[in-house]
């Protein structure tokens, strides 16, 4: 018995409006870097459907940048805190970590020979520091600003020069090393966003929040020109990005444009529109190689087309956020996502086409407007999700839109739904439990003496089994449309988590916070048929293979186990599935493919070997 990570499904950066989003580049141009929470995501840029993570921080994760060399990446926080890491080795294994600065890592920095490090960003007591990669030990001083600092920029070349941006609407030039201010570049009116060197050092750009982009000299700092006349965007620029031959840049603007420019002529070469809604504002860009990359506020990446400046070559649009649930609808291997985050930034749901990342989109129109807590498909080949929004909702899902009639509103909260066969539909909420047949209430159970967690329909649609946050599972038998009592109570260790039943009706399984799986036959009147035990810490996700003799659960100790149901002792452990993340979510493709969530974002393949 074995298992193997076949696919990694990474997500879109998180972004904040207002805020520039740093997008690394690898010196042989196929990789990209940026981030997610406390993730670094690199993929692959001809095919982003190949991206890798790096997990380890302990705080969310601001930026990264991939040493001149290729061999490391040094990534920093919202602590302050830098690791500088292995890129050659799956395991990433960390070669050094220092706190430079005391707050917020805005930006980082390395010289070409992948010796010395600039890192700036927020400090109380300083806003950058200039250390040798393997000592830490400082090589100059970045001084000369009053406020945090945004965007650093080393020459790629000697004599080395760097130059910083700030808050405090100026840029600071300096020569070195060891690196010493030399004087403050005043152009800008507003606060200064980014600054890049071009890759022959021969020139560098500023560019703020005025709109406006400068031009000054690599090796003196002396101003050369702006670009654009008197401003170069309507609205704040927040990123520019050098062509590899020097002579162009991109920029990206919160007035929803990418622009390329001929850095000679300080004209704009081509406009790209990259839409109108308050979503479409471009926070990041990288050109690498022929590639031109942006970033929207909505998260999403756009492959810019020269030759075509209103459309991108491709959009990459999968967000997850934080996933809280997922199944698959076998027939078609798409993977339907939930994603979920405590801001309420849920409205989305997407079909994965698994074999083509290309393919992935959200459901369009007015979806939940809060957290997806659970869902199901029917028969009818509908989304059946429920939401901390208080509604229940039915999405056709071959039309990927959501539908203002399929919407049912509940009294309560709900925690949990399920469907079964006849249009049935379960809805556990906080005090109450709901029966539905074809998208209407038929049956409510008010005033329980036990505090309902989750709620399964069997696949027949003749009983419901509820779990209990008092460790008891209460079997309810459905007759003309009614759940009546069925007399028998079930006993599990401890509080319910999750439970399911297998998909041909057999078993049920039941997870708790006692960190036990049980699993009860149906047809011998729910006798237990066995235990498991592994987990360190609470499961909270089980989804049945479709060989209905294996399942599988994941939890808070970050660990996804696959159980065989006639024997307890033979099991496939995948420690670490989702390093330092919860495991949020679990469902399968047929019988030897895995698919689990956590909240690193991010969506994993597994092929399980019995």
């Amino acid at each position: 018995m074995s298992y193997e990570l076949k696919q990694v499904f990474a997500s879109l950066p998180q972004m904040e409006r207002g805020v520039a989003k740093v997008i690394g580049g690898d010196p042989k141009g196929n990789n990209f870097l940026y981030t997610n929470g406390k993730c670094v995501v690199i993929r692959n840029i001809e095919n982003p459907a190949i991206a890798d993570i790096y997990t380890e921080h302990a705080h969310p994760v601001t930026v990264a940048k991939y040493a001149p060399s290729g061999f490391y990446i040094a990534s920093g926080d919202a602590s302050g805190k830098i690791r500088i890491w292995d890129t050659t080795q799956k395991e990433h294994l960390l070669k050094y970590e220092y706190t430079p600065i005391s707050g917020k890592v805005k930006d980082i920095a390395w010289t070409e020979d992948s010796k010395r490090i600039a890192v700036v960003g927020d400090g109380r007591e300083k806003f950058g520091a200039v250390f040798l990669w393997d000592s830490g030990s400082s090589v100059g001083e970045l001084s000369g600003h009053s406020k945090l600092i945004n965007s650093v920029d080393i020459r790629q070349k000697r004599p080395y020069r760097m130059a910083t941006a700030s808050d405090d609407t100026c840029g600071s030039f300096f020569e070195g090393p060891p690196f010493k201010f030399k004087f403050t570049l005043r152009d800008h009116s507003q606060f200064v966003n980014c600054v890049r060197f071009s890759p022959d050092g021969s020139r560098f750009a500023t560019a703020g929040a005025d709109g406006q982009i400068f031009i000054y000299d690599g090796t003196n700092g002396e101003s050369v020109c702006s670009l654009g006349g008197e401003k170069a965007h309507k609205g704040g620029i927040y990123a520019v990005s050098w062509s590899p031959d020097s002579s162009k840049l991109i920029s990206a603007s919160g007035d929803k444009t990418v622009k390329l420019w001929d850095v000679g002529a300080g004209t704009a070469v081509t406009t790209f529109n990259l839409g109108t809604e308050v979503t479409d504002q471009q926070l990041g860009c990288l050109w690498q190689k022929d590639h031109l990359l942006s970033i929207s506020l909505s998260g999403y990446i756009n492959y810019l087309d020269k030759n075509n400046p209103d459309r991108p070559i491709r959009t990459i649009k999968v967000r997850f956020s934080n996933l809280i649930r997922m199944l698959i609808q076998t027939g078609a291997y798409r993977l339907v996502t939930c994603p979920g985050s405590k801001d309420g930034w849920i409205k989305y749901l997407l079909a994965l086409n698994i074999s083509k990342i290309s393919d992935n989109d959200c459901f369009s129109g007015k979806g939940h407007t809060n957290q997806v807590s659970k869902m199901q498909i029917c028969e009818a080949d509908e989304l059946v999700t429920c939401s901390m929004d208080d509604t229940l909702r039915y999405t056709n899902i071959s039309k990927k839109q959501y539908s203002a009639s399929d919407v049912v509103k509940m009294d309560f909260q709900p925690k949990s739904v399920s469907v079964a066969t006849g249009g049935l539909t379960l809805a556990v909420c906080i005090g109450q439990i709901v029966l539905l047949k074809d998208k209407k209430k038929v049956f409510t159970l008010d005033n329980l003496a036990y505090e309902a967690e989750v709620g399964v329909l069997h696949p027949s649609g003749t009983t419901a089994a509820v779990g209990g946050a008092d460790g008891k599972i209460y079997l309810y038998s459905i007759q003309s449309n009614t759940l009546k009592a069925a007399g028998q109570i079930l006993e599990a260790k401890g509080s319910i988590t999750d439970m399911a039943y297998s998909n041909d009706g057999a078993y049920l399984a039941v997870i708790d916070d006692k960190k036990v799986a049980t699993v009860y036959s149906v047809a011998d009147g729910y006798l237990v048929k066995n235990e498991f035990y592994g987990h360190h810490a609470k499961p909270v996700t089980l989804a049945w293979s479709p060989d209905n003799e294996h399942f599988a659960t994941g939890g808070m100790d970050m660990m996804v186990y696959v159980w065989t149901v006639s024997d307890a002792d033979r099991r496939i452990k995948l420690p670490d599935a989702h390093r330092l993340h919860h495991v949020s979510g679990l469902s399968w493709i047929d019988e030897h493919t895995l698919v689990t969530t956590a909240h690193d974002a991010s969506i994993k393949q597994w092929t399980i070997k019995y």
